[in-house]
């Protein structure tokens, strides 16, 4: 993921502080994280710092929102065998209210910084390569799966229903087989 010139609202600085802590861990699970650190050719203590963010960010709520994790063919089964008008009305009816709800319990407010963080977050924990940028107040997103057309005009339709009825703008959303893409402008 990319991120380029974002506002920091006081996330950068929350981000670079560092406390020092001591933890006892299993000696299995720790060669786990050093092959997995070493595979990723990161520090361990980066690997270990973006498993915690992911949890605070994400795991510790998933129970509590009834999030359900599907593999990859079970999810590109199910929304294969929808009809264009089946996935945009269960965008519409289900999907955005869900979204919204999530949003909102994950990051106790609902605007578009903060719908745009946890819409980025819920993209890279599931496995969609994600690409932000951001320039002259416009946020600028790539979304690449490998989840079919109806996966992606599911996203398509809550987007734009969201960013229509939730914030009153518009918003610009490209749809294919393997991608999602939008653009939506700010008032920074």
């Amino acid at each position: 993921m990319t991120t380029a010139g974002m506002p920091s609202h006081g996330r950068d600085e929350e981000d670079k502080r560092a406390v020092t802590m001591t933890f006892r861990i299993n000696e299995h699970t720790l060669n786990a994280l050093r092959d997995e650190s070493a595979r990723k050719e990161i520090s361990l203590n980066t690997l270990v710092n973006q498993i915690l963010k992911r949890f605070a960010e994400w795991d510790m709520y998933e129970s509590k929102v009834g999030i359900v994790r599907l593999t990859k063919p079970v999810a590109i089964y199910l929304f294969a065998n929808l009809d264009e008008k089946q996935v945009t009305d269960l965008a519409k009816q289900i999907g955005k209210n869900a979204h919204h709800d999530l949003a909102l319990f994950m990051k106790h407010e609902i605007d578009i910084d903060s719908f745009l963080a946890w819409y980025e977050t819920r993209m890279r924990v599931s496995s969609v390569e994600t690409n932000h940028r951001f320039s002259d107040g416009v946020h600028s997103y790539i979304m690449k799966h490998e989840l079919g057309y109806n996966w992606s005009l599911f996203h398509k339709t809550i987007l734009e229903t969201i960013f229509m009825e939730m914030f009153q703008k518009s918003i610009n959303v490209a749809a294919t087989n393997t991608t999602l893409s939008f653009r939506v402008a700010t008032n920074y």
